[in-house]
C-alpha cells in the first residue's frame, strides 16, 4: 500500500460532484518548496496535486475554498495522458481518505483541536470559537 500526506493551499474552491449516486469532492492542493540552487539563487518549485474525496460528508465543502491551508492523506495515483502536441504528460492525484483544515492565507495555522475538521475521527463540523482550553495543560 502506498500512502501520501500533503500539506498545502487549495488552488481553487472545491467542486462537489455526484457520480453514479455517490458524492465526490474534487479539489487541488499546491505545495511550494523554496530552496537555493547551486549558484545560491533562491528558487521555488510548486507541485500541484489533484484530489478526489469520495464521501457523504459534503458539508465540509463550504470550508474548502481557494487559499485555505489543508492536510490531506490518501493513496497516490499517477495518470498519464497525451497532450495536444503529441507529447506525453502525467498528473499526480490523490484518492483522499482524510482531510483536516489548517487555516488560510493570513490566518496562520489553526490547530485541529481549535476548529480543524478531522474526517477520520470525529465527523463533527468545525467549531467557530477557535479557542483551545487544553493549551494551558501542555508541559512546554
Amino acid at each position: 500500500m502506498l500512502k501520501m500526506q500533503i500539506i498545502g493551499n487549495l488552488g481553487r474552491d472545491c467542486v462537489v460532484n455526484n457520480v453514479n449516486g455517490k458524492s465526490v469532492i474534487n479539489f487541488t492542493i499546491a505545495h511550494t518548496e523554496r530552496f537555493r540552487d547551486a549558484q545560491g539563487n533562491n528558487q521555488e518549485k510548486t507541485t500541484w496535486v489533484d484530489c478526489a474525496w469520495w464521501t457523504d460528508r459534503t458539508a465540509i465543502s463550504q470550508y474548502l475554498t481557494k487559499g485555505k491551508q489543508v492536510y490531506a492523506e490518501g493513496n497516490p495515483e499517477v495518470r498519464s495522458f497525451t497532450r495536444t502536441d503529441g507529447t506525453n504528460g502525467a498528473v499526480l492525484s490523490l484518492r483522499v481518505r482524510e482531510v483536516q483544515l489548517l487555516g488560510g492565507r493570513g490566518e496562520g495555522g489553526v490547530p485541529v483541536a481549535g476548529g480543524g475538521y478531522n474526517t477520520g475521527t470525529t465527523g463533527a463540523a468545525p467549531s467557530g470559537s477557535g479557542t483551545d482550553d487544553t493549551a494551558d495543560d501542555l508541559p512546554f
